[in-house]
C-alpha cells in the first residue's frame, strides 16, 4: 500500500497542505511544536478515522476555523483509492470512502493498515491494563474483521450492567443474567482471538529485539485473562455478590492483561530508558510485519514519530537499516535533527524525500 497524496485544510496547527509522497522513507524535520507530529497523525486519522492524540474530534480543526478536511489518495494493491474526512464545528463528521459515505466507521477500519510509533507508546509500559488491552484490539482489529463488533457488544453489555450494579434499587437477576450470557459469548471469543494473536506474536517480537539490540537479553510476553480460569459465565456470576458491592464488573475480558518482561523481570522497573524504547519499538515493528501477513495481505503503512530520542547511535542505524528493507514499504517520520537523519539516510538505498516544517507550514 502507498499513499501517494495527502490533502490538509485547517487540520490542528497546519491551514493548508498538497503533499506528493515517494515510495520509500518520507522525512519531516522541524523543531518541536511546529507540527511535525501533526502530519503524522493526520495520516492515522485516515486510517482509524480519528486522531491518535485527540478524543474529541471537534479539537482537529484549527484554532479559529470552523471546519477542517483530510483527503489521502492511495494505491491500495494496484487499486486507486481516495479517502477523506470533513468536519465542521458542533456536526459530525463524514467520512468518505470515494463518494461513499460510511454508515459505520467500524466498516472502514483494516481497509488501510498502518502502525504508529510514538512517544505516546510509552503507556503500555508504564500505563495501566488498558492501555496494552488497546494495543491488541488495535491489531486484531485491523486483520480480523468480526472483532471489532464482538468487543462493542461486550462493552455494551459490560456497560449496561455496571449501570444495574450501581442502582439502589432492586435488580433483576434475569436481566443481570442476560447481560452476563452476552459478556460471556462475546468474551470468549474475544479470550480466543487475544490469546491466538499473542501466541504468534511473541516469536516476531523476540527476533526484532534482537535485531535491534543484539545481546544477551532476554524478552518475554504474557497474556493474563480471567477466561483462564474457567467457563467466563461462571467466572462473573460466582462473584456477583461482590459486584453488587462494589458497584461495577470485577471480571471479564475487560480485565485482560499482558506481562511484559526483560530478562524475566518486568521491565517496568528493570529497563533503562534505551531498553524501554527498543522494547516499545519491537512490539510496533512485529505489529507491522504480522498485519502484513494476515487480513487484506496489504503493506502497511509505518509511522516513526520522533522515536530516535534515548536511543544510541547503534539502534537508531539498527533501527533505519531495517525499515528501509523492501519489506516495510512506505514509511513516515519525523525528527529535530535533519543533519543526524542525512547521515543515516545517505547510507541506505531506495528512494527518500525529506519535506522542512515550521509553524504549521510544510515545504
Amino acid at each position: 500500500m502507498e499513499l501517494q497524496h495527502l490533502s490538509l485544510l485547517n487540520y490542528k496547527n497546519i491551514a493548508q497542505a498538497d503533499l506528493d509522497f515517494c515510495q520509500g522513507i518520507n522525512c519531516f524535520v522541524g523543531k518541536n511544536g511546529e507540527g511535525k507530529t501533526n502530519v503524522i497523525d493526520s495520516i492515522y486519522f485516515l486510517s482509524f478515522t480519528k486522531s491518535s492524540t485527540n478524543v474529541v474530534d471537534s479539537m482537529n480543526i484549527r484554532h479559529g476555523e470552523e471546519m477542517m478536511m483530510v483527503k489521502g489518495e492511495y494505491d491500495l494493491n494496484g487499486v486507486k483509492e481516495v479517502i477523506s474526512c470533513g468536519m465542521k464545528l458542533k456536526q459530525k463528521k463524514q467520512f468518505r470512502r470515494g463518494d461513499k459515505t460510511y454508515r459505520r466507521m467500524s466498516e472502514h477500519i483494516g481497509l488501510l493498515p498502518l502502525i504508529l510509533v510514538s512517544p505516546n507508546d510509552q503507556e503500555l509500559i508504564t500505563g495501566g491494563s488498558e492501555s496494552r488491552r488497546r494495543f491488541l484490539d488495535s491489531v486484531i482489529s485491523q486483520y480480523n474483521p468480526t472483532y471489532l463488533g464482538v468487543l462493542q457488544r461486550y462493552n455494551k453489555a459490560l456497560q449496561q450492567r455496571n449501570i444495574l450494579l450501581k442502582q439502589d434499587l432492586p435488580i433483576s437477576d434475569d436481566l443481570l443474567e442476560a447481560y452476563e450470557q452476552i459478556m460471556a459469548e462475546c468474551g470468549e471469543i474475544i479470550y480466543e482471538a487475544r490469546s491466538s494473536f499473542i501466541e504468534a506474536f511473541i516469536p516476531l517480537f523476540q527476533d526484532y529485539y534482537n535485531r535491534i539490540s543484539p545481546s544477551s537479553e532476554t524478552v518475554g510476553l504474557e497474556y493474563t485473562s480471567h477466561c483462564q480460569r474457567g467457563p467466563l459465565l461462571e467466572v462473573i456470576q460466582r462473584d456477583r455478590p461482590k459486584d453488587l458491592i462494589m458497584g461495577y464488573s470485577l471480571h471479564g475480558i475487560h480485565k485482560d492483561d499482558i506481562s511484559m518482561t526483560l530478562n524475566g523481570y518486568p521491565i517496568k522497573k528493570e529497563g533503562s530508558q534505551g531498553q524501554s524504547k527498543s522494547y516499545l519499538i519491537s512490539l510496533k515493528l512485529s505489529q507491522f510485519n504480522f498485519l502484513k501477513e494476515t487480513g487484506s495481505h496489504t503493506t502497511p503503512l509505518l509511522l516513526l514519530d520522533d522515536i530516535f530520542d534515548k536511543l544510541d547511535s547503534q539502534r537508531v542505524e539498527n533501527i533505519v537499516s531495517m525499515v528501509s528493507e523492501s519489506s516495510f514499504g512506505q514509511i513516515f517520520i519525523t525528527d529535530t535533527n535533519r543533519e543526524y537523519l542525512d547521515k543515516i539516510l545517505e547510507k541506505l538505498p531506495g528512494k527518500h524525500k525529506i519535506f522542512n516544517v515550521k509553524g504549521g507550514v510544510i515545504d
